[in-house]
């Protein structure tokens, strides 16, 4: 009989475990905030026309601030420990899903309420 690969639906823990003991902490945490700015652009309007719906029908201001302010937590959480070439990027992703918050809000946050920035600091 032949083997078959294993399916990743069918994987044992422990080998996740061991899967996941394998990933740099810097690694895990780029690819959170990575989601997590993603997901937060989509929610601002930013994503791309596909087949003729605009990104904007997707805007959702109060889910993109939930996005925003969790990233804003995780980024200045883990700068210290991130080395300033990936903190320094995460930061600067943050930053621009801030003003774009603040440009897509028909009613703009005074400066320092906007998401994130009681983390940051105000963002103009």
């Amino acid at each position: 009989m032949s083997e078959q690969p294993e399916h990743p639906a069918t994987r044992t823990v422990p080998s996740a475990t061991r899967d996941i003991a394998d990933v740099a902490a810097v690694e895990v945490i780029t690819t959170a905030a990575v989601h997590l700015m993603s997901a937060a652009a989509v929610k601002c309007g930013l994503s791309e026309d596909v087949d003729g719906v605009p990104g904007s029908a997707y805007l959702d201001l109060d889910e993109a601030r939930k996005l925003i302010t969790a990233l804003a937590a995780l980024v200045t959480a883990s700068a210290p420990d991130l080395g300033s070439q990936h903190a320094r990027s995460l930061r600067d992703g943050l930053r621009s899903l801030q003003l774009a918050f603040r440009e897509a809000s028909p009613f703009p946050d005074a400066l320092g309420d906007g998401p994130g920035e009681k983390l940051t600091g105000p963002v103009s």
